[in-house]
């Protein structure tokens, strides 16, 4: 989870949770109201525990070294060295000493390092 949500989700836990009491100090709550604010009070108490045991996202880091010659051909795809995706790629990538890398025909793609497809 991002630490971004994380704040967001312990903020609006504990507004829940202090803004219950607020109900019963503001005059002789009926059944309904002690049972909605208990409800409020008991998600936002869950909601609080859950988010503090959320881990932080740990950045990945990829390392390719000296992977050698690549080659791709009719439309091929060949990657050697690390493959990431924009979407989902975090944390650091480093390739060294990777080599070369050769595509032939149509549609065809090589990459020698890092390939962000």
């Amino acid at each position: 989870m991002p630490q971004r949500w994380k704040i967001t989700v312990i903020v609006l836990a504990v507004g829940g949770i202090v803004s219950t009491p607020l109900i019963w100090l503001l005059g002789s709550p009926d059944a309904g109201q002690l049972a909605g604010a208990s409800i409020q009070a008991a998600v936002g108490i869950a909601a609080l525990i859950w988010a503090l045991f959320q881990r932080p996202e740990i950045p990945t880091r990829d390392t390719a070294v000296e992977t050698g010659v690549v080659r791709a051909s009719d439309g091929g795809k060949a990657v050697t060295g690390v493959k990431r995706t924009q979407v989902r790629s975090s944390g650091m990538a480093r390739a060294e000493g990777t080599g070369n890398s050769a595509a032939t025909g149509d549609g065809s793609s090589a990459t020698s390092g890092i390939d962000y497809s």
